[in-house]
């Protein structure tokens, strides 16, 4: 379990600190912020690969199996969506963000200029405002949170499994005596 904490720790602190900061230099906007967001996932979470390979060879002697490998990847997934949801709302917390107002004004404001009519942008209008509702529930918002990331968490540990169960990808490299 260690080895979940430290490496889903480090994971999920590096993802909700990249996201963060982004958001706060309103870098991404609310339309490309998905495929940054989980670009920064898949980054941040690229950290159970080399924790599932760091246990393989410092505490498995350089072999582990698809399961071992698997269950210690989703320990490292759950750590770091934990992580993430608490340090979401750390950042909520801080800067007072109202971020689905910000989603809710970046949607409608792509409707209208793709032509969407006014009874479309209304309805659309209504559905956000009942999803800005729930969200500003934190009991609600914490595990949507996790939920946003723990899917990429659990694909990176099943591939992450899938290769290092085997001993010849990156070897343990021990020193050679003189």
């Amino acid at each position: 379990m260690r080895y979940a904490f430290i490496y889903g720790g480090i994971a999920g602190a590096i993802v909700v600190g990249i996201i963060s900061a982004t958001i706060a230099a309103g870098l991404p906007s609310h339309d490309s912020s998905v495929l940054l967001g989980y670009l920064v996932m898949l980054l941040g979470l690229s950290l159970i690969f080399v924790g599932v390979k760091r246990y393989r060879d410092v505490e498995r002697g350089g072999v582990i199996g698809f399961g071992p490998a698997f269950l210690l990847g989703l320990g490292m997934a759950g750590v770091a969506g934990v992580v993430y949801a608490l340090g979401w709302e750390l950042y909520l917390g801080v800067t007072g963000t109202d971020f689905m107002a910000g989603y809710a004004r970046s949607v409608l404001a792509h409707m209208k200029a793709a032509g969407a009519s006014p009874a479309a942008i209304a309805a659309k209008a209504a559905e956000l405002q009942r999803v800005a509702a729930w969200y500003g529930n934190p009991l609600l918002r914490m595990p949507m949170t996790f939920v946003e990331i723990f899917p990429v968490g659990f694909v990176v540990a099943l591939v992450s499994a899938a290769l290092l169960r085997n001993p010849r990808l990156l070897p343990l490299r021990r020193a050679v005596a003189a």
